[in-house]
């Protein structure tokens, strides 16, 4: 069984988006990301998507790709849709089963609430997809370095999250081989009834968090044969600098925020 995930895969392309400072890309991210949660009339949802397909555009990044990010959230965001669809009880009443009433407020709400989140992870996923982990913890060193004024650990904050970024296709990879050894052995997790599908799953768990110690191990022992030590001052080969491309992705974010807090007012 191939695992497919996308989560920390570079895609290599020339476009726009991959040539932005990754400061930029990140503060333009968080932005899309925390705007979100602003929208609540059909207007704004019409107005972020349209924006997103534009940027998704811009990246180059093949639709395929973009398309498997968004797999592992349709579950949750099925589940969203089924709450808000069945427990919100504004405006008319379209259907009832049971004590459950469909409205026109649940399904509006069912698909505005779900949807709009679509918005988000895309905008996660585009900087993932157009950034190398190397230049997202450049970009995450330069954005907390303020706070190692306060005594924080800045940098190995920013070093444990590209080594989040880098182990996860490795751990995803391990996961197929485990899964794949416990369905020969009859194990299969489309299987049985569900709790013996569940019960399947704790050793595949298990041998993860014994393969995630070995890795951990053996990256602190390498951190340490090399003489790494956190917070020193450091150089880097290509330091990260603000062009004009990058204030205009700034200003156009900025932009397309305003206009969604004005759409929403309005």
């Amino acid at each position: 069984m191939a695992l497919r995930i996308s989560i920390g895969q570079y895609v290599a392309a020339d476009s726009v988006l991959h040539r932005l400072d990754p400061r930029a890309k990140v503060g333009a991210a968080l932005a899309i990301m925390v705007s979100v949660f602003f929208i609540h009339v059909p207007i704004q949802l019409v107005l972020g998507f349209a924006f997103m397909l534009g940027v998704v555009a811009l990246s180059r990044v093949p639709a395929g790709k973009v398309l498997d990010s968004l797999r592992p959230v349709v579950v949750v965001l099925l589940v969203l849709s089924l709450f808000n669809l069945f427990l919100t009880s504004t405006g008319e009443v379209l259907a009832t089963l049971g004590p459950l009433r469909i409205t026109t407020g649940g399904v509006e709400a069912a698909l505005l609430y779900s949807l709009r989140l679509v918005i988000g992870v895309l905008a996660g996923a585009l900087i993932l997809l157009t950034t190398t982990p190397s230049q997202l913890t450049d970009a995450f060193d330069s954005l907390l370095a303020p706070l190692a004024r306060l005594g924080l650990p800045a940098h190995e904050l920013a070093m444990v999250f590209s080594l989040m970024l880098r182990f996860i296709p490795t751990l995803a990879d391990e996961a197929a081989a485990v899964t794949d050894a416990q369905t020969s052995r009859g194990g299969a997790l489309s299987e049985g009834s569900p709790i013996k599908r569940v019960r399947a799953v704790v050793p595949i768990v298990v041998a993860l968090l014994a393969s995630s110690l070995h890795h951990a191990n053996d990256l602190s022992r390498a951190l340490d044969a090399r003489c790494y030590e956190g917070g020193a001052a450091r150089s880097h080969w290509h330091p990260l600098r603000m062009r004009r491309t990058d204030w205009l992705a700034l200003v156009v974010t900025t932009a397309y925020v305003g206009a969604l807090l004005a759409l929403g007012i309005w």
